[in-house]
């Protein structure tokens, strides 16, 4: 009989912590290295960033192992963690092999940026991962904030929040991406949280992030740190092959739960006429604190456009062509996972082209939002005059998601 052998990990397992509330992202942190004594936590204190300056310190439960101050690199916090943290990353992986790492993200930094920046960055010629094992990217959530978050107008800048001179990033954005992109989400509620609050909270965070493991803290003092540690360590939940949130949809993946109240997903195999669709955007916007998704608009047929609001604002970008538009030798260019989608869903006229929307928020009229979106459809009439007439349909959008020449 064969001696079956299993491949052991020995590379420090990294949890990333982020929130746009410091002091609750600071309490989750000393919690868990309350736990652990081996556990390391390196964070970035950016309270001088004004004054170009920010201060790195690794620490344990009960020291800190190392105070530093280091220069604000090209005036971009983001900049400045992707050359100073990653490589204290992977010397701290090396100097204490027995040592899990913490990552305690600043609160406008986004943990994608964190995880793009690991994909690519090299540490003394290797990959950041030969050091390392991403284990779980923890977002934690504050009940007492984060509703106000989610729903504020205010751009980071207004708080003095904002990562860059050029950031001008909302906090409504930022805090959807966190919780977004989260493996695992941390709802921190105290003694004192409303229970049924909590409830109604605890809906909306699992329906801006399905995909995620969902934790909360309870209302019972004292903190279990132990249990919260078991929730939210060495989990292996991260896969770093999974695309960006606004690529969920293009591979099939579920981008919200369709209830009617808390949340509405639209999907249509009919593109939107431009015209109508920027004069209804508002209107789309204003009854859901979030919304998200790929849409097909008929001025840009080859187009995948996405969409976010969060704030009261609206981004919409490109993701680049659908796979109908391209020639098929091209394909082998996306995920498998996105052709397998396309060829389950693949319509005979128009490919894989379609709409996918989801508007997220409370006491959302499904048939009203179905609706307007419906009415910013092309009409029968303008369906039959073909992709040819489209593209000369009056369009606010044009020039707005530019598409590099298909090769042929």
């Amino acid at each position: 009989m064969g001696v079956v052998k299993i491949a052991v990990d020995h590379r420090p397992a990294v949890t990333v912590l982020s929130g746009l509330s410091p002091g609750t992202t600071q309490a989750a942190a000393r919690a868990l290295l309350i736990e652990d004594p081996a556990l390391l936590a390196v964070r970035h204190d950016i309270s001088a960033i004004r004054e170009g300056r920010i201060r790195r310190v690794v620490e344990s439960a009960d020291r800190i192992l190392e105070e530093a101050e280091i220069p604000l690199e090209h005036g971009c916090v983001s900049c400045t963690l992707r050359e100073d943290a990653l490589p204290t990353l992977v010397r701290m992986a090396r100097e204490c092999p027995g040592s899990d790492i913490l990552l305690v993200l600043p609160p406008a930094v986004e943990p994608e940026a964190v995880a793009t920046a690991c994909a690519h960055t090299l540490v003394d010629g290797a990959p950041v991962t030969a050091a390392l094992r991403f284990d779980s990217y923890v977002t934690v959530v504050d009940a007492d904030r984060f509703l106000d978050d989610l729903a504020s107008t205010d751009d980071l800048r207004d708080r003095d929040m904002h990562a860059a001179d050029d950031d001008h990033r909302a906090v409504a954005e930022v805090c959807a991406h966190q919780v977004e992109f989260s493996d695992t989400v941390l709802l921190w509620s105290r003694p004192d949280s409303d229970p049924l609050d909590l409830e109604r909270l605890d809906l909306l965070v699992r329906r801006l992030a399905p995909w995620s493991a969902h934790v909360t803290t309870g209302t019972a003092p004292p903190l279990d740190c132990a249990s919260l540690a078991a929730d939210l360590r060495r989990t292996g939940r991260h896969d770093p092959n999974r695309p960006g949130l606004l690529g969920l949809a293009l591979e099939g993946r579920q981008i919200a739960v369709h209830d009617g109240e808390t949340s509405v997903v639209f999907r249509s195999r009919r593109p939107f006429h431009p015209l109508r669709l920027h004069e209804a955007l508002e209107s789309i916007t204003e009854h859901a604190l979030r919304g998200r998704g790929q849409l097909w608009i008929a001025s840009q047929p080859d187009a995948v456009i996405a969409f976010e609001a969060a704030g009261g604002g609206v981004s919409l970008g490109s993701l680049g062509y659908w796979l109908a538009a391209l020639p098929v030798e091209r394909w082998t260019e996306t995920s498998d996972e996105r052709r397998i989608a396309a060829d389950l869903n693949w319509d005979p006229y128009y490919g894989d082209r379609q709409t996918v929307l989801a508007l997220i928020g409370f006491g959302l009229d499904a048939t009203y939002l179905t609706g307007l979106l419906d009415a910013c459809l092309l009409t029968d009439d303008e369906l039959a005059d073909g992709v040819d007439a489209w593209r000369h349909l009056t369009d606010p959008f044009a020039g707005c998601f530019p598409l590099k020449e298909i090769q042929r």
